[in-house]
């Protein structure tokens, strides 16, 4: 069998758009229904919400006949939460709150084989499948995508030295917590925030790296499109659930 090719990371490779959706919702029909809508990756995410390594195996599975990326992002910069992520599969990675360079390389570390990083080897698991890849662990490397957020004013100012790293892939751009330390929480809109996010994309670009973006607000995911965002992610499934149900019984109130 051979070793499946991470599109995702071609794609970032070649500086093609991908327009990707925030999976929350710890189950495998809305993966499977989701997967079928025409994004070009979901993020299934371990650091807010429910959901925890081993219950992105089935989510992965139920999106895997689709013409979709998966995207893992564990709850931390944890190399013990990333490399059971690897077993189950993941190929593409977003690490969250990546503050300096050494912690990049420290992520870039927990995805490679020794020598050049740290995972752990194991032969029969879903990574492999079950051991049907021949020689896996020699292969493995050049499919695996990391992405690192960087999502603190202190972050930013590091950007070049982040993206400088071997073995990232990409930067992404949290703005949610951008704007608490910037002294704005829960104000991801503002226009100070919005000008540092900007920024950021295009230091993000002239470093050689495709930058990344997730936001509810319409109108600031044109800005960073526009300002040469890469891979942005447009909607969140907890968050349409919620807004579709509050339009539709608005409409039916007396």
């Amino acid at each position: 069998m051979d070793m499946p090719v991470n599109a995702f990371k071609a794609a970032l490779r070649d500086g093609r758009k991908q327009i990707g959706y925030w999976c929350q919702i710890p189950d495998s029909g809305v993966v499977e229904m989701l997967a079928g809508c025409g994004y070009d990756w979901l993020l299934l995410d371990c650091e807010h919400g429910p959901l925890d390594p081993v219950m992105t195996l089935p989510l992965m599975q139920a999106a895997a006949p689709y013409p979709v990326s998966t995207v893992v992002r564990p709850a931390w910069n944890d190399p013990v939460m990333i490399k059971k992520l690897l077993d189950c599969g993941a190929q593409s990675f977003l690490v969250p709150y990546v503050q300096t360079a050494e912690e990049a390389a420290a992520a870039v570390a927990a995805v490679r084989y020794p020598p050049r990083g740290i995972r752990g080897v194991a032969g029969n698991t879903r990574a492999s499948r079950y051991g049907a890849i021949k020689d896996y662990a020699a292969k493995a490397e050049a499919e695996i995508c990391l992405l690192v957020q960087v999502e603190t004013a202190e972050a930013l100012e590091r950007i070049e030295d982040i993206a400088a790293v071997d073995g990232v892939d990409g930067i992404f751009i949290g703005p949610a917590d951008l704007a608490a330390s910037m002294g704005y929480p829960g104000q991801s809109s503002h226009p100070e925030v919005r000008a540092a996010v900007l920024d950021a994309v295009r230091r993000i670009n002239a470093a050689g790296k495709p930058a990344g973006f997730l936001t509810l607000d319409e109108a600031a995911l044109r800005e960073v499109e526009a300002a040469g965002g890469t891979f942005i992610a447009v909607g969140v499934d907890f968050a349409a659930l919620r807004t579709a149900a509050l339009a539709q019984r608005a409409a039916w109130r007396d």
